[in-house]
């Protein structure tokens, strides 16, 4: 009766062993992608990179893999209070584009090089805000993100991250700082037209200079220029022109009148001041 058994449990302790087998192979195999990288410990002795593609480690704990990621990464740097080194506070955010370049420095050199690139963005950000103006950080946003960038990546290059570029993303102000500058924009807008008015009315003045030097040489350009602007503004119907004529021309009309009483028929006097006896009468024919 216990010879009919023993074919079954050879069979059933054949598969047993498989299945060790087969996990023990499945635990041994890894697979890394293009973009990554493992990382092994063997008993905590840290042995060459793997990957990518398939490699083997030894199971049970022997070797311990971490991969990594060799992408660019994009990490969004939390928004930050600042005060500019001309005492108004401003609220600033920014994104920083990095890259590991060293798998093992990334693991072996830092706790955890995504947290300590995101302190350091942000202790930096402060201080480097903390020491330029408002008009710098509104106008000189290149030169601010040049600095920030070259001041991370010396501080992570240790860690094997390559931090290419940093951007400010935006800049909040006070909402009284917002109207002062409003006030300070339409100044400066009102400064620049009664400069660039002020400026027009210079040149044109010198080129009337010039031109009154011109035609001061030829009377006859003077008096030309002055029909050619009394046709230009008849050209209006609508228009009333005032022409100014010499007084001396008129002077005579405006002499006071003579009482008829006065004038004697020997003695008469005319409208120049003389007398009427040295009027010669036409004669009648």
């Amino acid at each position: 009766m216990n010879t009919e058994y023993i074919p079954i449990g050879v069979a059933s302790l054949f598969g047993l062993c498989a299945l060790i087998a087969l996990v023990v192979l499945a635990s041994t195999v890894r697979i890394a992608k293009e973009y990554e990288r493992g990382v092994v410990f063997r008993l905590g002795r840290l042995i060459a990179l793997k990957g990518p593609g398939l490699f083997f480690v030894f199971p049970f704990g022997i070797d311990r893999v971490r991969k990594v990621d060799l992408r660019v990464i994009t990490l969004e740097v939390p928004q930050q209070e600042v005060i500019t080194s001309d005492n108004v506070t401003v609220k600033v955010n920014a994104v920083i584009f990095f890259q590991v370049m060293d798998a093992q420095a990334a693991i072996i050199k830092v706790y955890n090089f995504m947290e300590a690139t995101s302190q350091i963005a942000q202790t930096t950000l402060r201080a480097v805000l903390g020491q330029s103006s408002l008009d710098e950080l509104l106008g000189s946003r290149d030169k601010i993100n040049g600095k920030l960038q070259a001041i991370i990546d010396r501080q992570t290059e240790p860690w094997g991250v390559k931090v290419g570029t940093v951007e400010l993303k935006d800049a909040q102000l006070a909402e009284s700082m917002v109207r002062a500058l409003a006030r300070q924009a339409e100044a400066e807008r009102e400064k620049r037209a009664k400069i660039i008015a002020t400026e027009g009315e210079f040149q044109a003045a010198q080129v009337l200079a010039n031109a009154a030097e011109i035609i001061s040489t030829q009377p006859a350009a003077l008096a030309l220029r002055y029909m050619q602007t009394l046709l230009d503004m008849g050209s209006n119907q609508n228009s009333t022109i005032v022409f100014p004529i010499p007084i001396e021309l008129i002077r005579p009309l405006l002499a006071a009148p003579v009482p008829m009483k006065a004038v004697t028929a020997g003695s008469r006097p005319t409208a120049n001041g003389g007398d009427a006896s040295q009027v010669v009468a036409p004669v009648a024919r």
